[in-house]
């Protein structure tokens, strides 16, 4: 349906009793028509729109649960807002808002969007969404974390990349439950210069065959080259633009700093043209397929799965072991990797030989940090998580009872909320090996 169509209808009362509206018609006020949906709108998108305010008569959409307007031109965050108290998801991705006043959030907020902003502080107020899972806060202007940030002790993702933050808190590692974060160009982290050679390509010798993948920071082609011994390859075109991780610069930077490793997706070379920039990889067979996917408004931070699907133990084996291996690889080589999911996993249909992409929210800190700041146990507790998500899909005919008590004793120690009580992932990885 056109936009401007659902708008007419809306007008004319034809969408009474709908629970969700997407509006994007170039508005820059909110049709009086949109409250006559209080009692059922649930969703309420007007992204893309000439916004810069909300109304006040807005409280009145208690049964509000989600509301996103991105690409507008807010310069404020809407304190209305705090009145709606079912509200648990808002996005204001690509605005100009520079401000949040204390006690702007409302109270039940899950899941907080404000990448690309021009946000030089949060309200010490934040402290206060007791229930906040997921915070989005790449490229703003922020020089700093309130410290009453150390009462959300839900939040389990935080992407603070390209801000101005001059030190990381250390209470970020007192969070229990985070699992993912990724932090790169801040100046916190030293500029380090990429010492490993790879072949320099040139865009306009690669033929685009056909579209294999597509993320948040660029798509993914199939191409064919002059190279003999690499005649088909892929290439990742990144969009030169911030997503909700960061800077594509800052995943080239950590797929050449992670080098080869047989869990790692291979990186061949790299092309910068005026235009175009990327990354040529190896191509990864048909016979791989994705082991989960994103995400959805329920599940807020858990990766979701077709309903029917169960993992052999075998197979979950033979996939922790995998990534915990390069897991392991990647902070012996000083990097993050900051979005261990099912969905950025390739599994091999036969032999489950197992591959871990996607370096979007990848952050490098070897030489920054002290002792104190332990990054690889925070992505235990992903790893931690991605384990209960395999196991929790186990048949309920478990041939390998032994073998899943084991597993499921060693996923509780990876999620252990003190950070301090977690296992690495070499000790992850050989306590595996004895289950083979």
């Amino acid at each position: 349906m056109k936009m401007q169509d659902t708008l007419n209808k809306l007008i004319s009362g034809e969408l009474k009793n709908t629970d969700k509206l997407k509006l994007s018609c170039n508005l820059d006020k909110l049709p009086n028509e949109v409250f006559s949906l209080a009692d059922t709108l649930e969703v309420l998108d007007l992204s893309n729109n000439n916004f810069s305010e909300l109304p006040e008569d807005f409280e009145c959409l208690q049964n509000l649960k989600i509301l996103f307007l991105s690409e507008n031109k807010f310069k404020l965050f809407p304190k209305i807002l705090s009145k709606c108290k079912n509200l648990d998801i808002i996005g204001f991705k690509s605005n100009e808002i520079s401000y949040l006043e204390e006690e702007c959030l409302p109270p039940n907020l899950r899941w907080l969007i404000l990448t690309n902003n021009k946000i030089s502080n949060l309200p010490k107020s934040i402290g206060n969404c007791k229930n906040l899972q997921k915070l989005m806060l790449a490229g703003n202007y922020l020089t700093t974390l309130p410290d009453t940030m150390i009462h959300c002790k839900n939040l389990e993702l935080l992407r603070i990349s390209a801000n101005r933050l001059n030190e990381l808190p250390n209470w970020i590692f007192d969070l229990p439950k985070l699992s993912w974060l990724a932090f790169a160009s801040n100046p916190c982290l030293p500029k380090l210069e990429n010492t490993r050679q790879v072949t320099k390509y040139v865009f306009q010798d690669f033929k685009l065959e056909k579209l294999i993948g597509e993320g948040a920071s660029g798509s993914i082609y199939e191409v064919k080259t002059a190279n003999t011994n690499n005649p088909h390859v892929a290439v990742k075109i990144f969009k030169g633009e911030i997503t909700s991780d960061g800077f594509p610069e800052d995943e080239m930077s950590a797929c050449l700093q992670a080098g080869i490793h047989p869990n790692l997706t291979n990186v061949l070379g790299e092309f910068r043209d005026k235009d175009k920039q990327g990354l040529v990889l190896e191509l990864i067979s048909e016979n791989y397929k994705k082991l989960g996917y994103p995400p959805n408004f329920d599940t807020c931070t858990r990766d979701t799965f077709p309903e029917n699907i169960s993992f052999s133990i075998p197979k979950i084996l033979q996939i922790l072991l995998s990534i915990s291996a390069a897991m392991t690889h990647l902070h012996q080589h000083g990097i993050l990797h900051g979005d261990l999911y099912a969905h950025n996993i390739l599994v091999e249909d036969t032999n489950f030989h197992t591959i871990l992409g996607d370096f979007g929210a990848a952050t490098i800190y070897f030489g920054n940090f002290s002792q104190n700041f332990n990054f690889e146990k925070l992505e235990v507790r992903a790893f931690g998580n991605l384990m209960d998500d395999l196991l929790t899909r186990v048949p309920k005919d478990i041939a390998y009872f032994e073998i899943y008590k084991i597993l499921i004793q060693l996923k509780d120690e990876c999620i252990n909320q003190s950070i301090l009580e977690r296992p690495n992932f070499i000790e992850v990885n050989n306590r595996l090996k004895k289950l083979i």
